[in-house]
């Protein structure tokens, strides 16, 4: 859950020479110095791959840019507008993000996985609908209630090229993909069903043939686990709303991740460790990913997490 970032000092020093953060993304060399920044730091199981979910609309014929939230400049506001997508088949347009894959995974030791990631098409589909963030995505839910034949066609048009994007990663190194649905808790259950969950498995049944774990993370969507019971993925992750102790009931033949608040890495080391362990009691005894529930944030101490890293790896079940 974006373990490259503000917090740490070494992200920092290599953000300020870069300029930009789409620099960042785009200079495979730098992208892979900040992927590799937290596993060094904290000897973690995996790397994430540093990018964007927004990345991969640019060759779309999106214009993208963060000042320094995401700003898109020709959003997607009418249904005429859905003609200026033109999605690359076969996918091409981020090749600097399979040259950093190929560059990690060489740098990285066999033993520690690489995970590539992808937007989920309604959180994808938010942004391109409202031109930014937002916290009421009036314009998105507007567009997808007046005209809804032509959402889904949107919603389609995204989950067929995350897949060929996901694919693109796994094809350059990475063993293991995660989709994120950021926004889909601004929806209700009848909306997320159709606009989210439906979306994401069309997205995520693409990539059957591939052998590699598929992550799908649906933020703020605890109201909807008992719908994911289905979802052609091998993991669900969960975010600090969720039950872990109940989660294995409802999502069977699913292993689970997460769900640490990641705000409580702003508290007291030994509190941080507590709750760490608290949450890895309530942990079914396998298939389950010890993480945060959602992105780290950049006001916490690198000690913060440290702290929780170290006391996952040395957990011992009982």
């Amino acid at each position: 859950m974006r373990q490259a970032g503000r917090y740490l000092p070494e992200y920092q020093k290599v953000r300020r020479a870069a300029g930009s953060f789409l620099t960042m993304c785009r200079t495979p060399d730098l992208a892979t110095e900040v992927t590799l920044q937290p596993v060094r730091r904290f000897d973690l199981d995996a790397a994430i791959v540093f990018s964007d979910i927004l990345t991969p609309l640019v060759p779309l014929g999106i214009e993208l840019d963060f000042t320094p939230a995401p700003h898109i400049g020709n959003p997607i506001r009418h249904v005429d507008d859905l003609g200026r997508l033109r999605p690359p088949r076969p996918w091409s347009g981020t090749e600097f993000l399979g040259e950093t894959l190929e560059r990690v995974r060489a740098a990285l030791e066999p033993s520690v996985a690489l995970i590539g990631f992808c937007g989920a098409p309604w959180t994808l589909a938010s942004y391109l609908v409202e031109g930014t963030t937002s916290r009421s995505f009036t314009r998105a839910k507007a567009f997808a209630l007046n005209h809804p034949d032509q959402f889904d066609r949107l919603l389609a048009l995204l989950a067929d090229c995350m897949a060929d994007y996901l694919r693109d990663q796994v094809a350059h190194g990475a063993q293991a993909v995660q989709v994120f649905d950021s926004w889909v808790g601004t929806l209700g259950a009848e909306d997320a069903r159709r606009w989210a969950l439906g979306p994401a498995r069309r997205l995520l049944s693409q990539l059957d043939d591939l052998g590699v774990p598929r992550i799908y993370f649906a933020h703020g969507g605890t109201h909807l686990l008992h719908d994911m019971h289905d979802m052609p993925c091998e993991v669900i992750g969960l975010d600090w709303r969720a039950d872990l102790g109940r989660a294995p009931r409802i999502l069977p033949g699913h292993a689970l991740q997460g769900n640490l608040d990641p705000g409580v890495l702003m508290g007291p080391l030994e509190e941080i460790a507590r709750r760490t362990l608290a949450m890895l009691e309530l942990a079914p005894r396998t298939g389950y990913i010890a993480n945060l529930g959602h992105g780290i944030t950049p006001e916490v101490p690198v000690a913060a997490m440290e702290t929780f890293a170290r006391t996952v790896q040395g957990y011992r079940y009982r």
